[in-house]
């Protein structure tokens, strides 16, 4: 019966484990990095974005699209500066609480990172 125990608890040891390590190595996790961008998007962008920029749905119903796929309205990285600072389509405009510096790094982060843009 111990045995058995034993098996069960290092089964769960073993698949819980294997979850917690990405099947894509190149997957860039927002949660784990130490950059200045990555504490810019958790403070600023997470709270729509979600933690790892996969979008999500609002409680009043809005969808909240993905940073990492799918179709982007901004694609570019002027585009995706101007919708940093500017906002629209629901979306804030950081101009006023973020600096040029820090909307660039988000930029930055959103092409490379996220989208994998080269």
């Amino acid at each position: 019966m111990y045995g058995i125990k034993i098996g069960v608890i290092a089964c769960f040891a073993v698949f819980g484990m294997a979850a917690c390590i990405s099947s894509d190595p190149d997957h860039f996790v927002i949660a784990e990095s130490k950059a200045y961008e990555a504490t810019l998007y958790r403070q600023n962008c997470a709270i729509c974005h979600g933690p790892e920029g996969d979008g999500k749905t609002l409680e009043d119903g809005v969808v909240v699209p993905s940073l990492r796929v799918g179709e982007f309205k901004a694609g570019t990285e002027t585009e995706v500066y101007k919708q940093i600072a500017e906002g629209g389509n629901g979306m804030l405009a950081f101009r006023s609480l973020l600096s040029d510096r820090e909307i660039r790094l988000l930029t930055d982060m959103v092409r490379r990172d996220l989208r994998k843009a080269k």
